[in-house]
């Protein structure tokens, strides 16, 4: 990324650490190169654990080098530019994380000079120039650094003592009971769904149905609870012949799925591919690095105004793309709210196309750049149209219902439908998993037909919840462990949401790490330490979704200046002094093995 910038400003000299000319010198980091400092570094004796030291609360905090001798190398590099400099540049990657790596930089070189600050969504040569024509000012971001420094000590003060905590307090044989401030209300969540199913006890019921002209009518009575009525309500009418009362035909609309953000990336890379939520990160962040795709740390689906007059060009850019963009040829593209919204984006827009045509992809990259370029194109095709048609019959006193739907002008479906898969399309729509028929088409049927019919009894029994998938953990931590099918109201529940679109994907592979979830097949399981562990913890502020999707929200406020930092850290102490008073005061003998 360096080496772009650098080719843009016209430094094209390679130097040891950085590239410079024409007035410039173009340096890097790779992630990061400080960190909180350790308890140790604030007090000696706190480097043995000990519940006497709890809670730890470094007066102030610091940062220090990561201890790695590269990181050394490269840092001292950056600091001896940053001394000489007149001015610094400031192009982290624009997000919460990026801005706190490059300040931490900054503040360890100890850099007096001004400080601006590039802001770009995407690498292209055209994104880069535009974004040194508007360089900001350092202090517009200062919220958001201050959030992100929160983030940072957030973590570590609940990380750091909490752990030592449950470890000391309850571990056995050497054990460390890692506790975090995301990852443990994550584990509670598969660990709840996990009991909801081993406690679930199957109910039997029946169902009355029953074929006419080869097509199934259900009773409209629902489920039976015993299976003598059912056999009494088919005898009722084994003789009667089946009459049509009434066949109704609607139009409907459906508007093209949203485009995407990391979350609902994620959980279609999942649900079609099988790729965990860290692995489809790694493919995005590659594609952006490779100028494919804009930058992909976001949690929102819209795009704002200014992005709609780059489309065509954009949309032309994707030469594997013409055939399917035929139809939009020779007229205005189209503009809809629910994808152009300016009041919808903060700093960075929906995961789009750059409109460079990618070239050298790996077959897995391929995949996702074809989602995201497909959701994109569909956005501005016309609405899939259908006709839905209900049939009503009685045999004898009974009444049968049936339906089916057409499909009139497939609109957006034609780039997105996977025929082979028509599961695939409703679950674009709404975001979960569906066991729903395919959609089907049903013969004419008129109003007072009537013939003979075939009725059953089909035998049932009530299923369990169904395990999560890397795909529906991440949309319950998107919701604080709400079951969400509605974009609108997922939209307004982000904002308590757990963990952050860019961190869900690290906490999910860190309780893989700390053996307290395994997966079966797609399925997330926890291990016997992860239900213990959840079991254990009495203090339920730790461990429910919904009370730190709340204590998250505080995050982005800061952001937005709504918050205060100060008052974020004093509420966290706070609660801190009580969950050690109360772990500290616990007189049960419980154990973790």
């Amino acid at each position: 990324m360096a080496h772009d910038i650098a080719k843009v400003l016209g430094a094209n000299t390679r130097r040891q650490g950085y590239d410079e000319g024409n007035g410039y010198q173009v340096t890097w980091t790779y992630g990061h190169l400080c960190m909180l400092k350790e308890p140790h570094d604030y007090f000696p004796q706190w480097k043995a654990w000990s519940l006497a030291a709890l809670p730890m609360m470094p007066p102030r905090f610091g940062i220090k080098l990561i201890d790695d001798e590269g990181i050394r190398k490269q840092f001292g590099i950056i600091e001896g530019l940053m001394q000489k400099a007149d001015m610094i540049i400031n192009c982290g990657d624009a997000g919460q994380e990026g801005e706190l790596i490059q300040r931490w930089v900054m503040q360890k070189a100890a850099a007096t000079c001004p400080v601006k600050r590039l802001w770009i969504s995407s690498l292209t040569e055209e994104a880069i120039r535009e974004g040194f024509d508007t360089l900001h000012e350092a202090s517009d971001y200062q919220r958001l650094y201050e959030a992100g420094l929160c983030r940072a000590i957030g973590d570590w003060l609940l990380g750091m003592n909490a752990t030592r905590l449950y470890t000391l307090k309850y571990a056995q044989n050497r054990q460390v009971l890692s506790i975090g401030r995301v990852q443990t209300p994550t584990l509670a969540l598969i660990v709840k769904r996990y009991e909801e199913i081993t406690n679930f006890v199957p109910e039997q019921y029946w169902e009355l149905k029953t074929t006419y002209r080869d097509t199934v009518f259900n009773a409209t009575k629902g489920r039976l609870k015993s299976q003598e009525e059912g056999l009494q309500l088919i005898e009722a009418i084994q003789g009667e012949p089946f009459t049509v009362t009434d066949v109704a035909k609607k139009d409907g609309r459906e508007a093209p799925p949203r485009l995407l953000d990391l979350t609902s990336l994620q959980v279609e890379c999942n649900k079609k591919f099988g790729f965990s939520a860290d692995t489809t990160l790694r493919l995005i962040q590659s594609l952006y690095e490779k100028k494919f795709t804009t930058y992909p740390r976001v949690d929102t689906t819209f795009l704002p105004d200014d992005v709609y007059p780059k489309c065509h060009t954009i949309l032309n850019g994707l030469t594997d793309y013409q055939p399917l963009l035929a139809p939009l040829r020779g007229k205005p593209l189209r503009k809809s709210k629910k994808v152009f919204d300016n009041s919808k984006v903060t700093d960075h827009h929906a995961i789009i196309p750059t409109g460079i045509n990618p070239t050298g992809l790996s077959d897995m990259e391929k995949r996702v750049f074809d989602l995201v370029a497909r959701r994109f194109l569909a956005v501005f095709f016309p609405d899939c149209l259908f006709a839905t048609t209900t049939v009503l019959g009685k045999a004898g006193d009974i009444e049968f219902k049936t339906s089916g739907k057409t499909i009139l002008d497939p609109g957006w479906r034609a780039v997105l439908d996977d025929p082979k898969d028509n599961k695939d399309n409703k679950d674009l729509k709404d975001g979960k998993d569906s066991d729903a028929a395919p959609e089907r088409t049903l013969p004419l049927f008129t109003q007072g037909e009537s013939g003979s019919h075939t009725p059953e009894l089909q035998e049932k029994w009530t299923q369990p919840p169904k395990p999560y998938t890397e795909a529906s953990l991440l949309r319950a931590m998107e919701t604080a462990g709400k079951t969400v099918e509605d974009e609108e109201l997922r939209d307004a529940l982000k904002e308590n949401g757990i963990g952050r679109p860019s961190t869900r994907a690290a906490i999910i592979e860190t309780l893989f790490k700390r053996n307290y979830i395994v997966r079966e097949r797609k399925a997330l399981q926890p291990t016997q330490t992860g239900v213990e562990l959840i079991h254990l913890i009495h203090e339920e502020v730790l461990k429910s979704a919904e009370l730190t999707g709340i204590w998250e929200k505080h995050l982005p406020d800061i952001e937005k200046g709504s918050y205060e930092p100060h008052q974020f850290l004093d509420e966290l102490k706070q609660m801190l002094g009580t969950i050690v008073s109360q772990v500290l005061n616990d007189a049960s003998n419980r154990r973790i093995n």
